[in-house]
């Protein structure tokens, strides 16, 4: 299966990126193709780990200090979730995210599959 990877980043330390990468790795080894934003971002930003000096998950500092653009993370994680994405996996809290819940409800919209991962799994 080809995953998109969504949940909470805004507000919590370091945007989330180890559940992120945690739940990725997991993934991965059943087989999956995996899109994580956290990889992208910092794909996007050179290398740079714009998570690793934010540690309240704030996006107006990535901003300030990387260039971090919200509306150019979310074009990219739309982009692969109507495009190539078959299948979304939800993180723990991703209920209480905005950007989560709209790439759930994209997802839904398109018909993938929808795997809801438990703590255990990040």
């Amino acid at each position: 299966m080809k995953f998109y990877l969504a949940g909470p980043m805004t507000g919590i330390a370091n945007f989330n990126f180890p559940a992120f990468n945690a739940a990725a790795a997991k993934l991965r080894a059943g087989g999956h193709e995996v899109f994580n934003p956290a990889e992208r971002d910092i794909e996007r930003h050179g290398g740079v780990d714009i998570s690793a000096d934010n540690h309240a998950g704030d996006p107006a500092l990535a901003a300030k200090s990387h260039g971090f653009s919200l509306r150019d993370a979310l074009a990219d994680d739309a982009a692969f979730i109507c495009k190539v994405a078959d299948a979304i996996a939800m993180l723990p809290g991703w209920e209480n995210s905005k950007g989560a819940r709209a790439e759930h409800a994209l997802a839904f919209a398109l018909g993938h599959q929808i795997t809801y991962l438990g703590d255990a799994d990040v």
